[in-house]
């Protein structure tokens, strides 16, 4: 290892796992080249800081083992958005509406549009009445309304998210 450290003292641990308290650092940079292995800081930002004994690549591939293991197991949370026209059929419209828990199932946010187009406008209420019908077969589901319908542009908006 090409990094020096730098304390007078260190709060030495051995490859087997032995506390042997403070030791010159001249002393414990002994030690472990006698069994062969590497200094590493465990802790550098102590007083003073903690060293053991260990096989430096070794620990290296460990610490990014840990690394990879903990990114699989975390869940990024998408939004995903599913669009519809007021003027939707029954089929379509409980098509989105299964799409809907299936992504709030799986933990992801859901933004539900519905466009508008040219003189539509002139009927928001009609969207804004689908928007609530979302939220009226919604409601025996784990969800959470984070915005509730709201005119953005030429689109009435709806946020949900899974219950938490």
């Amino acid at each position: 290892m090409n990094e020096r450290i730098r304390s007078k003292e260190v709060r030495l641990i051995d490859n087997e796992g032995t506390n042997h308290g403070v030791v010159p650092t001249s002393k414990a940079l002994e030690m472990a080249e006698d069994a062969g292995l590497d200094l590493v800081l465990i802790s550098p930002n102590q007083a003073p800081p903690v060293a053991k004994i260990l096989d430096y690549g070794k620990y290296k591939y460990e610490l990014a083992k840990k690394a990879k293991e903990a990114k699989k197991k975390q869940h990024v949370v998408e939004i995903k958005e599913v669009k519809v026209r007021y003027k939707i059929d029954v089929h379509d419209y409980e098509v989105r509406l299964k799409s809907v828990r299936k992504f709030i199932s799986q933990g992801n946010k859901v933004k539900i549009v519905v466009m508008l187009r040219g003189r539509e406008m002139q009927h928001s209420n009609l969207a804004f009445d689908l928007a609530n019908r979302f939220l009226t077969d919604l409601a025996n589901d784990p969800i959470q309304v984070e915005k509730k319908p709201m005119l953005e542009g030429r689109n009435v908006t709806l946020y949900l998210a899974a219950q938490s």
